[in-house]
């Protein structure tokens, strides 16, 4: 008979296989959409052979001074403040949607990265952050002779 280690939130997670409605109490996507007034910044990261590239979502930044973007301990550290533009007293507001305010996130990167050569883009509410990869984790390629 194998051991299996004491996992108490194993029901949870499985009952979500289950049942996908049920929602997963201790996934940080959920908590933090359900729970916090901050709006989860929307990140793909992908990876090439020589660097490690973060695309997030954040409309509205008007400047560079609003946003902090760190790399350390192979974790991409996002945050920054969303001015709301021009209100007027004299309007009757029906409806606000859209955030504004402080925001932050911290993506964990796939592999081992180089922060020194970091650059970073933003355009159309799209930050592009492109970090190349350590030397140490890039590897080398070994050419074989046949004879």
């Amino acid at each position: 008979m194998p051991l299996v280690p004491y996992d108490p939130f194993n029901m949870t997670r499985r009952a979500s296989d289950w049942f996908p409605s049920f929602p997963r109490l201790f996934d940080e996507d959920w908590f933090d959409s359900h729970f916090t007034n901050m709006p989860r910044v929307r990140c793909d990261v992908r990876e090439t052979q020589n660097e490690v590239i973060v695309t997030a979502e954040i409309p509205g930044l008007e400047k560079k001074e609003d946003v902090n973007i760190t790399v350390h301990d192979n974790h991409l550290h996002l945050s920054g403040k969303i001015e709301r533009m021009g209100e007027q007293k004299d309007e009757n507001v029906h409806r606000m949607e859209r955030y504004y305010g402080q925001f932050s996130r911290t993506v964990p990167l796939p592999t081992a990265v180089n922060d020194t050569g970091a650059k970073a883009s933003y355009k159309n509410g799209i930050l592009e952050v492109r970090i190349p990869k350590s030397q140490k984790q890039m590897g080398r390629q070994i050419d074989v002779d046949f004879h």
